[in-house]
């Protein structure tokens, strides 16, 4: 699984980023992917991410 962030949609909230800082990481303001591809061990948590995403920036391909 893959997984990417809009960067034009995230606010910034770092919901994702405290869920799954394997994944995920603050830049500044925004939220980034540090890790594109999910680790197997990571899909059930970055899945809730995207459920938990205000914005709906998280996408998973």
């Amino acid at each position: 699984m893959k997984v990417k962030i809009d960067a034009d949609l995230c606010t910034g909230c770092a919901l994702c980023t405290d869920s799954v800082p394997e994944v995920f990481q603050m830049v500044g303001d925004l939220a980034e992917v540090i890790t594109p591809v999910v680790p197997a061990d990571q899909e059930n948590a970055v899945k809730e991410s995207v459920s938990d995403c205000p914005a709906e920036a998280i996408i998973i391909e």
